[in-house]
């Protein structure tokens, strides 16, 4: 299968991004509805992208290889992980409490990146921090409102910012 240019530069984000969610790529990819990303992936991709059992969007090997764009998350032999994250999710990332701290509820994650210089909208924040969690980066811990902490110790990320 052949891939235009547009295929070629949506499927690095699919693999820079995985696992990913139809909104992730939504917002990524400036489409109306979640329905155009699926139908885009269906019609365009299908060969290079699977869902995994919590239905998060994955790229094949074959994809990651055709394009020569390393996965969002790998997993080093000795337990830390290298993440290639969106510039909100590598600024939350960066303020979030780490896995012995009190969680965070977005409004506090909000007020931890406006202490740090970064000031993106509330709702940008609350994706950021249900995507990092369904990629296991962020424990969610509920109390009140939901509350969000680092699931690993800070040092073992390695934490990089994805160019938009």
């Amino acid at each position: 299968m052949t891939l235009s240019e547009e295929a070629r530069d949506r499927l690095a984000d699919v693999v820079a991004l995985q696992p990913t969610k139809n909104g992730e790529l939504m917002d990524r990819w400036g489409m109306e509805s979640g329905s155009e990303v699926h139908r885009f992936l269906e019609g365009e991709l299908k060969e290079y992208y699977y869902r995994d059992e919590n239905s998060l969007i994955r790229a094949t090997p074959e994809a990651a290889e055709l394009v020569g764009v390393d996965p969002g998350i790998e997993e080093g032999e000795d337990g830390t992980r290298t993440l290639r994250l969106p510039e909100v999710q590598y600024h939350v990332v960066r303020v979030v409490p780490g896995p012995d701290e009190e969680s965070a509820s977005v409004v506090n994650v909000l007020h931890r990146l406006r202490d740090a210089g970064e000031d993106p909208p509330v709702e940008d924040v609350r994706e950021a921090l249900r995507s990092l969690a369904s990629k296991g980066v962020l424990e969610t811990v509920k109390r009140t409102v939901p509350t969000y902490r680092l699931a690993v110790p800070r040092e073992d990320l390695t934490v990089e910012r994805l160019d938009d």
